[in-house]
């Protein structure tokens, strides 16, 4: 048996500020060669490649690849002005534009950092003019661009999905419901704390034709997640399939559609994907071999028992798995987080009777929030960059949107139905 010594090397690692591959690399081998195990170490190489040999994991780079064809190609302005057509007369109008077009832009390229960069910096500009707080509006957009990593398609889900063996289409599905619950969440919330802000200046009703004009240009890409998971949903093509199809629509779209982009840019933008793809799945491929030495050290098991010395009420235990990830989400990125920790948390969740994708879109939910809670927090970052606010700033006006988001996380965590509802109703769980 490994020593679980390995984990306590590996916080360190991550504490002192190593990368998270060499972190995930290093402590197993630090292990190995401290209890003289190094024949394990064989193994651990073959988990590295094994880790990388599935046809699903192919459906990531696809994704990231039609992410990035649409956002080059010029969609965010469509979907902000359909955005501002539907909500713009609305109290803390633009705010909730900002909330809309966040989930509809992470329907179509499922990246919160982009959601970010995009949406950020074509909105907080504009929302200045109508008075708004620079800050205010920067957290309102961090707060609101991790619905990309809930609403489908969605990279973290297809990584549990990778990491638990569990249906890609229902985790895709699943996320529907939790997604809009939170874009909604963030609207009441938006709604309250504009009244702090009382210069804000209200915005008129978008007129009929106006709002025919702005569905009719942003009706092409926001058919883009009606190909993809009615493709899947219907058996028409694996999740896989899928996202190479939403690639070649995406390219069509873009060069021949909006045109505002060229063959040449297209290509820049596969080189682009191809170099964050591999620093993706590379982590991948070291997560892999890292969960295959939590198995062999037994650590699992340990902390199954002591969750279970804890507590035997699954509710209970799931609230304390989500303020871990919660806490988890604070310094590590959702990606390898999950690549780590569901296959530690998921088997103890599933002994207790709560079904895999329940768990799975918390567990991603939950992590995705992490994106935007100091002090590691990557989309504060960009938010940042965007709107010339300190993160600390930010950090402090982004806490009630925080709040309405960890709610909602137990109150998805208690109701099942609100996120595994909709899969079973259409069969395929």
């Amino acid at each position: 048996m490994v020593s679980p010594i390995f984990l306590l090397y590996f916080l360190i690692l991550l504490v002192i500020g190593v990368p998270v591959l060499f972190t995930l690399g290093l402590s197993p081998v630090i292990t190995l060669f401290q209890n003289d195990q190094m024949l394990f170490a064989n193994m651990l190489y073959q988990r590295l490649y094994s880790g990388l040999d599935s046809f699903l994991l192919l459906a990531l780079p696809f994704f990231m690849l039609a992410g990035e064809c649409m956002t080059a190609g010029g969609i965010t302005p469509r979907i902000i002005a359909f955005a501002q057509t539907m909500v713009q007369h609305l109290r803390g109008g633009l705010g909730h534009v900002v909330i809309l077009a966040a989930t509809i832009f992470g329907a179509l390229t499922g990246s919160a950092v982009a959601a970010t960069s995009a949406i950020g910096g074509m909105l907080i500009p504009e929302m200045k003019k109508y008075k708004y707080d620079t800050g205010y509006s920067a957290a309102l957009t961090a707060a609101a661009t991790v619905l990309g990593n809930i609403i489908p398609p969605s990279g973290i889900m297809l990584l549990y999905a990778f990491v638990m063996n569990t249906s890609v289409a229902a985790m895709f599905l699943a996320g529907v419901t939790p997604g809009l619950i939170f874009c909604i969440g963030l609207m009441i919330m938006n709604r309250i704390q504009i009244r702090k802000y009382p210069d804000v200046k209200p915005m008129e009703r978008a007129p009929a034709m106006e709002r025919k004009q702005a569905f009719r240009l942003a009706i092409v890409p926001l058919l883009t997640p009606v190909i993809i998971l009615g493709g899947i949903y219907g058996g028409i093509f694996t999740p896989t399939e899928a996202a190479a199809v939403a690639v070649a629509y995406a390219i069509a779209v873009s060069l021949f559609i909006i045109k505002v982009t060229n063959v040449k840019a297209t290509y820049a933008l596969f080189a682009k994907v191809a170099v964050n793809a591999a620093s993706i799945l590379i982590i991948v491929a070291a997560a892999s071999g890292f969960a295959s030495l939590i198995s062999l050290s037994g650590v699992s098991n340990m902390v199954a028992d002591f969750m279970n010395g804890i507590t035997e009420d699954p509710y209970l235990l799931f609230a304390i798995i989500n303020v871990l990830l919660f806490i988890i989400g604070m310094f590590l990125d959702a990606g390898p987080a999950i690549l780590i920790f569901a296959p530690i948390f998921a088997p103890i969740m599933i002994n207790a009777g709560i079904d895999p994708v329940h768990f799975g879109v918390v567990m991603c939910a939950n992590l995705s929030i992490g994106l935007a809670t100091p002090p590691m927090g990557l989309v504060l970052f960009v938010a940042s960059g965007v709107s010339k606010v300190s993160v600390s700033e930010i950090s402090r006006k982004i806490i009630p949107f925080l709040f309405v988001e960890v709610v909602l996380i137990f109150v998805i965590s208690c109701f099942p139905q609100l996120v595994i509802g909709l899969p079973k109703l259409v069969g395929i769980m």
